[in-house]
């Protein structure tokens, strides 16, 4: 039967495919595809975590038998003799193995697919006693992940491993292979786990969190993907392997569409790919208004090799590279100076001359390090011990990650920006940490070149504190995201105030314009490196506030470049002026 659940529209384009869910364990699970080479060594995997707990039943068993039923009743033993069944079933055994066979799934993945799928079926039993025996198969599951989890996978994730998925409709409906289109639906993601799927085979996401300015959505983005976030219960309503259009347009999702649906979707699809390819002939036209006003188009990057698309999007240097993802997922190690030096070194030569600016560690509120140190202690992470103010309370970190920086600008154009100033103080120790890093590298006589050095604009207090932050600094980064949400009071990542978040509120587009006109009056560069900067609707607004300078994501660039080439900066301004004082900015604009 086909329904629609309706969420957040937060990158445009259709998918078609079949629902890959992630399923929440209480048990850190990963998620990644593999090769077929290693398809064996996954079932053996699970195979050997299932023997683990077997082995373990059957140790307790020997137990209660010598403890007698007077000490171990034989409810005790009755429930272990299911659990062993359980683990036996043939069903769960097959199904895992088709998930790693057929899907490429890693083994830990494969088995909490199968335990949705046939958690499913124990649901829909009319028997209590059976319906209740749903809990027995999550316990055993959980177990066999802790066993597996004691001896993690030699396996890493393949670089670029991209099944093809490029197929005609018919073809979709005929023929179930791995080569079909997949589309990711979870409850949620975190920066980590979209970061482990970037180079992966999805041709959408759909999570039940979320907001427009959510990491999974500015990542989704990135990727040029369709995808819909705060869908509320999106992850229970669909099943495993269900047919799902994501409409990345209106913020609709399209669960079992029927051939008249799927076919008028298909059209649509089509219809974007052609947009895409007629924009791709704007590549290497430079990004100059009717006026002659030349714009700065860069690209904000997550990890040093996504300095490549960067370039092939016509990129003129990176406004933003987002350092964090470094730090992600590993367990609490953070990356040593050698291996910072060497990813800042790769994204700086791979930029073939052309600036990069490196931003310095921005996590906390919706970027944990890892989901299992989850900044749950504060009621309010946002507001909490992140970005520069965690680098000041980690000296010893900071001047790991400052020395890096300043060693990688040797070998071509880097700028420094530092995030989530407010504080004359903040500003005087950041100061002080990076001519210490420098003199710890003279001590060594280790080679490093010269940056210049941003500050994000992103709290109120700071946009509000233009003059002194023009004083220490070279450049400003306005980071519309935060500012927004700063300034707004909205948590950006929480779905149920998602409806408040507003970059045309007219205090928000006052703050950005009094930057812009600041940082011009002083003849200092500035840039937005927010999600407006790659918002096509907000181009010409942000042109006529006198912005020259759009950082964004690199599949945004080309759309626009188009927006550039067909806007006149000077009859802008007078217009953008209205737009933002008038009281509904957003109504003026539309009305443009």
């Amino acid at each position: 039967m086909t329904f629609s659940i309706h969420g957040l529209a937060v990158s445009r384009g259709v998918a078609i495919g079949r629902a890959v869910l992630v399923a929440s364990s209480r048990v850190d699970v990963a998620h990644y595809f593999i090769d077929a080479t290693q398809v064996k060594a996954e079932i053996d995997r699970v195979r050997a975590g299932r023997d683990a707990v077997v082995d373990e039943i059957h140790r307790m068993q020997e137990s209660i038998t010598r403890m007698g039923p007077k000490e171990a009743p034989h409810e005790l033993s009755a429930l272990l003799d299911v659990h062993l069944m359980l683990l036996q079933d043939a069903e769960l055994i097959s199904g895992i193995k088709h998930w790693i066979t057929d899907r490429l799934y890693n083994a830990e993945w494969a088995l909490t697919t199968q335990l949705e799928v046939i958690a499913r079926h124990f649901d829909e039993m009319e028997d209590a006693y059976l319906r209740e025996r749903k809990a027995d198969l999550e316990q055993i599951v959980e177990r066999v992940l802790r066993a597996m989890k004691g001896a993690s996978s030699p396996i890493q994730v393949p670089h670029g491993h991209r099944p093809a998925r490029k197929q005609s409709q018919q073809d979709l409906l005929l023929d179930d292979t791995v080569d079909v289109p997949l589309v990711l639906v979870a409850h949620d993601l975190s920066p980590a786990d979209m970061l482990q799927f970037k180079q992966s085979v999805f041709a959408g996401f759909i999570t039940d969190v979320g907001g427009r300015t959510s990491h999974t959505a500015i990542v989704a983005r990135s990727m040029d993907i369709p995808a819909v976030v705060g869908a509320r219960t999106c992850s229970q309503l669909v099943r495993q392997d269900d047919w799902v259009i994501i409409d990345g347009d209106s913020g609709v999702v399209i669960v079992d569409p029927s051939p008249i649906i799927l076919a008028e979707y298909g059209f649509k699809q089509r219809q974007g790919e052609l947009e895409r390819g007629r924009l791709q002939r704007l590549l290497h036209t430079p990004a100059v208004t009717m006026d002659g006003e030349k714009v700065q188009l860069l690209a904000n990057i997550e990890m040093p090799d996504d300095a490549e698309q960067a370039l092939k999007s016509g990129a003129l240097g990176v406004g933003l590279f987002r350092s964090e993802f470094l730090f992600m997922g590993r367990q609490g190690k953070l990356p040593d100076e050698e291996e910072q030096y060497q990813a800042y070194k790769r994204a700086v030569e791979g930029m073939r001359g052309l600036p990069v600016t490196i931003r310095t560690v921005d996590v906390g509120a919706d970027k944990p390090l890892d989901d299992s140190i989850r900044d749950d202690a504060h009621l309010n992470p946002a507001l909490g011990l992140r970005a520069i103010r965690w680098s000041l309370a980690d000296p010893a970190m900071f001047l790991t990650q400052l020395r890096a920086i300043l060693r990688a600008a040797a070998h071509g154009p880097v700028q420094l920006l530092v995030p989530m100033l407010a504080h004359a103080r903040e500003i005087r120790q950041t100061l002080a940490h990076i001519d210490h890093a420098r003199a710890l590298l003279d001590n060594k006589g280790i080679a490093y070149g010269p940056v210049k050095l941003g500050a994000m604009i992103e709290i109120p207090a700071a946009a509000l504190s233009l003059k002194l932050f023009l004083k220490y600094f070279d450049f400003l980064s306005i980071g519309t995201n935060d500012l927004i949400q700063y300034t707004l009071a909205i948590d950006r990542a929480d779905e149920s105030v998602a409806h408040l978040y507003d970059p045309l509120h007219p205090a928000v587009l006052q703050l950005v314009a009094d930057t812009i006109a600041e940082c011009r009056a002083q003849g200092k560069e500035v840039s937005v490196c927010g999600e407006m900067a790659g918002d096509t609707a907000m181009t010409r607004l942000l042109l006529g506030m006198g912005l020259r300078s759009f950082s964004m994501h690199p599949a945004q660039i080309l759309a626009v470049k188009q927006e550039i080439l067909r806007a006149d900066a000077s009859k802008l301004v007078n217009w953008a002026h209205k737009v933002r004082t008038a009281e509904d900015p957003a109504k003026a604009l539309a009305s443009a």
